[in-house]
C-alpha cells in the first residue's frame, strides 16, 4: 500500500461535524456479506486538502482533526455498517491509484464519477450535487469574459493533478500554458501570489477558499457533463457498493446529509490546515 503518512484510526467522532454519528439498530445486518480490507474495518482513502469536503480543523489545543463532509459522511457508512473506520489521507492522485489498485475500500475526495475511471473503481450514487468554475483573483477577473480570454499560451492555467478539473482545463484551455499541481492549496497559493492567472476548481471547494481569501473570483462556470460527487468503491465489491449506496440513501432521507454540509462550510471558515501531515502527525510548516 501507498505509504501512510499520517493514518487517523477514527473509532470515535473527531469533530463536532461528526454528531449523530452512532451505528444504527441493525448495523451487523446491514454489513452482511460485505468484505473489506480489513476485516471489521472500512479503509478509506481520502485528500485533505478540498475543504469543506475533507480537510483539516485545527483545535483550540493546535491539534489537527479530520473534518469536511466527507469525513462526515465515511463516518455514518462505517457506523451504517457496523464497522471500525480507518482514513488514509494522501494525495488526491495516491487516492484513484489506492482504489485502483485494491488497497483500500473507499475513496472519498470529493469523486466525480466520471466513466474515464470506471475501469479502476466502481462509483456509489450521488451524495452531492457541485458544478465547476474558473478561478481567478479580483485584479485579473474584468479581463476573463470566456473561455478565448485564457486560452493563450501566454496565460497559465492551472488544476490538481489526476482531477477532473485537469481534463476541464485541457477541454476548455487547451492553448494555455497548463500547470499541474498535487493540491489545490497549491493553485490557491498560485494564485493569490500572482504566479498563475486562472485555475479550474470545483465550485463549493472555491467558494470555501474565498472565505479566507476573498480576492478570488469565480468568473466562469465550466460545463461538465457529470455534474455530483460519488463515493469511490473498490472494483467489483457489489456487497459494499450496495451497502454504501443503503447508507448514503439513508444519511440524505434522516437529513444527515445537510447537517455534514453546513457543518462542514462552518468550520471551514475558522483555523484549518489543507495538505498532508508530517510523519508525527503534526502541521507541515
Amino acid at each position: 500500500m501507498k505509504k501512510k503518512l499520517f493514518a487517523v484510526l477514527m473509532s470515535v467522532c473527531m469533530v463536532a461535524a461528526f454528531a449523530g454519528c452512532g451505528k444504527s439498530e441493525d448495523a451487523s445486518a446491514n454489513a452482511s456479506g460485505v468484505e473489506t480490507v480489513s476485516k471489521g474495518k472500512l479503509t478509506v482513502a481520502t485528500s485533505p486538502d478540498f475543504a469543506p469536503y475533507e480537510f483539516y480543523a485545527i483545535g483550540e489545543d493546535g491539534t489537527p482533526a479530520l473534518a469536511g463532509f466527507d469525513m462526515a459522511l465515511a463516518k455514518y457508512i462505517a457506523d451504517y455498517m457496523g464497522l471500525e473506520l480507518e482514513v488514509v489521507p494522501m494525495d488526491f492522485d495516491g487516492v484513484l491509484s489506492e482504489l485502483a489498485t485494491g488497497n483500500v475500500d473507499l475513496g472519498l475526495a470529493g469523486l466525480s464519477p466520471d466513466p474515464a475511471r470506471a475501469d479502476a473503481m466502481d462509483f456509489s450514487d450521488i451524495y452531492y450535487m457541485g458544478g465547476q468554475s474558473l478561478v481567478t483573483v479580483a485584479d485579473k477577473a474584468d479581463s476573463i469574459k470566456s473561455f478565448d480570454d485564457v486560452n493563450k499560451p501566454e496565460v497559465s492555467v492551472g488544476a490538481q493533478i489526476g482531477s477532473i478539473q485537469m481534463d476541464l482545463a485541457n477541454e476548455n484551455t487547451p492553448n494555455a500554458d497548463i500547470v499541474a499541481l498535487p493540491k489545490v492549496t497549491d493553485l490557491i497559493s498560485e494564485l493569490v501570489g500572482g504566479k498563475m492567472d486562472a485555475a479550474f476548481i470545483e465550485t463549493a471547494v472555491a467558494e470555501s477558499y474565498k472565505t479566507n481569501y476573498p480576492e478570488l473570483t469565480l468568473v466562469l462556470d465550466v460545463p461538465y457533463d457529470v455534474e455530483g460527487s460519488a463515493v469511490g468503491i473498490k472494483k467489483g465489491n457489489e456487497a459494499l457498493k450496495d451497502a454504501v449506496n443503503a447508507a448514503i440513501a439513508a444519511a440524505i432521507a434522516d437529513g444527515s446529509m445537510d447537517k455534514f454540509v453546513a457543518e462542514a462550510n462552518e468550520q471551514a471558515s475558522g483555523n484549518t490546515y489543507e495538505g498532508l501531515l508530517d510523519e508525527n502527525g503534526n502541521v507541515q510548516q
